[in-house]
């Protein structure tokens, strides 16, 4: 069993960066595709970023080429960093993972979770 816990979130202005990390606990990541999504109020969890556990990774449309989604096992962390924000980018944002190396994208699929961090971009 796993546990995360996300970090990082904050306010900040349209074209700048931030980078959220996510620190798991009660096991190793290592062996875990991870993921990170975000929602809105009123507005279902849409995936973000994945990264399996073998390293694939594939993005949403509307973050590809501006978020980067990283993991280091040894720190048994995952991290999204974020650049070009845009006002559209505020959300909470959380990250998940789940056993096995098959990419998987849907929120569905993920059983651990974080509790999130909001992400406010000022336009």
């Amino acid at each position: 069993q796993v546990q995360v816990v996300e970090s990082g979130g904050g306010l900040v202005q349209a074209g700048g960066s931030l980078r959220l990390s996510c620190e798991a606990s009660g096991s190793l990541l290592l062996g875990y595709s991870v993921s990170w999504h975000r929602q809105v109020p009123g507005k279902k969890r849409e995936v973000v970023a994945t990264m399996t556990a073998t390293r694939a990774t594939t993005y949403s449309d509307s973050v590809s080429g501006r978020f980067t989604i990283s993991r280091d096992d040894a720190k048994n962390t995952l991290y999204l960093q974020m650049t070009k924000l845009k006002a559209e980018d505020t959300a909470v944002y959380y990250c998940a993972a789940r056993m096995g190396a098959t990419m998987m994208s849907d929120p569905v699929y993920y059983n651990y979770w974080g509790q999130g961090t909001q992400v406010t971009v000022s336009s």
